[in-house]
């Protein structure tokens, strides 16, 4: 039963993992063609009147693929939930990636150690 668990696990992640990747790729292209556009009316010496319903439809683009990918970071966050509740909090799923530490926790780090135990008042 782990073992499907954690196959099951891995296709999702997997998926996951490929989503992220081609938002962050949309992202970058379409951040490339906003500053395109500008570059190229310049170069070509036309007045700013020039493409301006075009710069503000890739400016709304790039709004909604930052939504978009807010979305995939949320769900990513509910899917490791789902993760714990299934039994492989302990599974590391897409490599070395390094991800930012829960929420309140950043500097915190956690020291355990031993001690002795408090006498018992009579």
């Amino acid at each position: 039963m782990l073992k499907q668990r954690r196959l099951a696990s891995e296709q999702v992640a997997d998926t996951l993992f490929q989503a992220e990747s081609a938002i962050d790729a949309a992202i970058t292209k379409i951040a490339a063609l906003a500053g395109a556009i500008p570059t190229a009316r310049v170069s070509a010496g036309l007045s700013a009147l020039f493409a301006q319903d075009a710069v503000e439809r890739v400016a709304d683009t790039l709004a909604a693929l930052t939504q978009a990918r807010r979305g995939i970071v949320e769900t990513h966050k509910e899917l490791a939930v789902v993760q714990r509740q299934i039994g492989l909090g302990a599974v590391a799923f897409g490599g070395d990636l390094q991800k930012p530490p829960p929420p309140g926790t950043a500097g915190v780090t956690a020291q355990v150690q031993a001690v002795p135990a408090a006498p018992i008042a009579a």
